[in-house]
Formats: C-alpha cells, sequence, structure tokens
C-alpha cells in the first residue's frame, strides 16, 4: 500500500522557504538605500570639491589684489617722496607737483582694497559651504560601511544605523547648500 503524503508537511515546507524569502527581502531594501547613500555622497563630494575650488580660485584673486594694492601704495610713496626732495632741494623752482599722481594712486588703491575685499569675502563664503558638505560625504560613507556590514553580519540594526546616518547626512547636505 502507497503512503499517503500528508498536505500538511508540503505546506510547513512551503510556508518556511516563504519565511525565508521575507526574512532576506530586507537585503534588497539595504541594497537600495545603500545605493541611494552612494549617490548622495558623490554629489555632496561633487559640491564640497567645487566649492573648494572656488574658494581657492577666489583667495588667489585677493592675494593677487592685496600684491596690487601695495604696488600701488610704493608707487604713491615714491611720488610723495619724490615731490617732498624735489620741493627740499629747489624751493622756488617750479617743480611738477606729484599730487595728482598721488591723489590717483589713492583713488586706485580703494577700488582694489574693495575688489581684494570682496574676494576674500567670496572665499569665505565657498569655505562656509564646502565645511558642512565635507561632513556630509564623510557620514554618508559611513553610513554606506555600516550598510555593508548590516548584510555581511544580516544584522538589521546596523541596516537602521547606516539610516540614522544618513539623515545626518542629510542634515550636513542641506546645510552645505543652503544660503
Amino acid at each position: 500500500m502507497e503512503e499517503m503524503e500528508v498536505p500538511t508537511e508540503h505546506l510547513h515546507e512551503e510556508i518556511k522557504e516563504k519565511a525565508e524569502e521575507q526574512k532576506e527581502k530586507w537585503t534588497l531594501y539595504v541594497a537600495l538605500s545603500t545605493a541611494f547613500m552612494a549617490v548622495l555622497a558623490a554629489i555632496a563630494g561633487l559640491l564640497a570639491g567645487h566649492h573648494a575650488n572656488e574658494a581657492l580660485v577666489e583667495r588667489v584673486k585677493a592675494s593677487d589684489q592685496w600684491g596690487y594694492y601695495q604696488a600701488k601704495n610704493l608707487k604713491s610713496e615714491i611720488a610723495g617722496s619724490t615731490d617732498r626732495i624735489l620741493h627740499t632741494l629747489a624751493p622756488n623752482a617750479s617743480v611738477q607737483d606729484h599730487h595728482d599722481d598721488l591723489a590717483r594712486y589713492e583713488k586706485e588703491k580703494e577700488t582694489i582694497k574693495k575688489t581684494a575685499e570682496e574676494a576674500e569675502k567670496n572665499s569665505e563664503w565657498h569655505l562656509s559651504r564646502h565645511v558642512p558638505l565635507a561632513f556630509a560625504v564623510t557620514t554618508f560613507q559611513i553610513a554606506i560601511a555600516v550598510s555593508a556590514i548590516a548584510l555581511l553580519t544580516r544584522r538589521k540594526q546596523f541596516w537602521y544605523l547606516g539610516l540614522l546616518l544618513t539623515l545626518i547626512g542629510a542634515g550636513f547636505f542641506i546645510a552645505g547648500i543652503l544660503p
């Protein structure tokens, strides 16, 4: 006589398989969230690099303007000294005054000074954007690593920590892009 197959045994195996599938389904979400973290890290890295480069360019512009300012200052001092020497050597002689040159140098120095200060201000602004964006990149990278640990150890707690770190990184990211 043939043994009768008990339908519940088959059902028990099927339930066990479905439970395993459900148990491992969260790993798909970990993989997707990790990919999202990587995208955020890449965007934040790009923006952080951009602001670092712009800060450096503005700092170089400011340095150039301050050098130009110093050159104008030296010319002004030379013109003033020349004027004083000529007036001392020949007080009654008709010597060309350098007063026009002095006034022009002072006016040019003010314009150059404003340009240099503006470039310094722009550099500081770019640096103020760079710092939180750099923190965002670091936080996203740590979140990616923690999520990878979650997959390797099959512990959801690590994934949750990775998600929390992603939220913190998003806060830094928003702070870096808002004016």
